[in-house]
């Protein structure tokens, strides 16, 4: 019989309850999405979410687990849609669905299924999109899209609105790399039609729109303040000290926490509670690794954003974070 003693712990939390709550606090940032960007994250949410749940529920037949039980716990939603928010909301129907599948089927269930992936199973899948094409993922609307119009482009490469080049454009943080390429200098950069016009869309919101529902998940204590904090000052305290080094050539702190997908990917992605780190002294040591690859990434690699590869670089030595940073043993000496 099954023997216990007191006190008892209860816990009024699951893996649904969790991560219903993920999905709740994207609403803010989704709604802003649409607003600047159209109704493409619409119809890519809803391909991915399908693609995502039809490939778990393969995958857990295959593997003779329950599909009910593992099915509607949410985890295969989160990754779907956390997947396409890193998406251009134009791409083709096939590359987010291409993106999910490898999130659920490789990422996921190769390492053993929920709670045993060592990678983060969205920045996973967006990563093989990002190599594999490039040309697709480094282009976002420069103008308001109706819902059909965002049909016609996700599903046949047209619209009514005209060439693909003139509705689309790089990102703020692929447009700064390029243009200190051509112009080595910050306000140089920042001159110019092109980016005076994607400086006016909705990025700055958009990752209000992120802050908020991030807040809300550290005040329902889905999450803890440890790894935004860390991810998010350890960015801006590197881009500071480059900027105040060399003011011309190193854009503003504040350019990099705004732009590009840090304030999404500190509260939403870098913390997963599988893929990162398990104790509060990790968090921080793991997400202040994070903000610093993603700088590095940003203004030296090949690839105008670093989060996606900060972060799986770093699911690699979450082990080796969380066996050196064990709390010490109540009425035990850390010896």
């Amino acid at each position: 019989m099954p023997a216990s003693t007191s006190p008892y712990a209860h816990s009024f939390n699951s893996v649904r309850k969790l991560m219903f709550k993920v999905v709740y606090a994207l609403v803010p940032g989704v709604v802003v999405y649409i607003w600047f960007f159209g109704w493409g994250i619409v119809v890519h949410g809803a391909l991915a979410i399908a693609a995502a749940l039809i490939a778990e529920a393969s995958v857990l037949r295959l593997r003779g687990k329950p599909i009910r039980r593992f099915l509607w716990d949410g985890s295969a939603i989160v990754s779907a849609l956390l997947l396409v928010l890193a998406l251009p909301p134009l791409v083709p129907w096939w590359l987010s669905v291409v993106g999910v599948c490898f999130a659920i089927v490789v990422a996921k269930h190769l390492y053993g299924g929920l709670g045993h992936n060592l990678f983060n199973p969205a920045m996973a899948g967006y990563v093989l999109l990002l190599i594999c094409f490039p040309r697709e993922m480094t282009f976002w609307p420069r103008m308001d899209i109706d819902f059909w119009d965002s049909l016609g482009w996700i599903f046949a490469g047209s619209a009514s609105i005209g060439a693909f080049d003139t509705l689309t454009g790089a990102t703020p943080l692929d447009l700064m790399k390029t243009q200190l390429a051509l112009r080595p200098t910050t306000s140089g950069a920042l001159d110019g039609a092109a980016f005076d016009q994607l400086r006016a869309r909705g990025w700055g919101w958009l990752g209000i729109g992120f802050l908020v529902g991030g807040l809300w998940l550290i005040y329902k204590r889905a999450i803890t303040w440890h790894v935004p904090a860390a991810v998010l000052g350890s960015l801006f305290s590197v881009a500071l000290v480059f900027h105040m080094l060399d003011a011309q050539s190193y854009p503003t702190p504040m350019f990099h926490i705004v732009n590009g997908g840090a304030i999404l990917g500190a509260f939403f992605i870098a913390t997963d509670p599988v893929s990162g780190a398990a104790t509060p002294l990790g968090r921080l040591i793991f997400g202040a690794s994070v903000g610093v690859i993603t700088y590095t990434i940003r203004t030296w690699g090949g690839y105008p954003e670093g989060f996606a590869f900060a972060v799986l670089l770093m699911n690699i030595v979450v082990p080796t974070i969380d066996h050196y940073t064990q709390p010490r043993v109540y009425g035990h000496s850390r010896r």
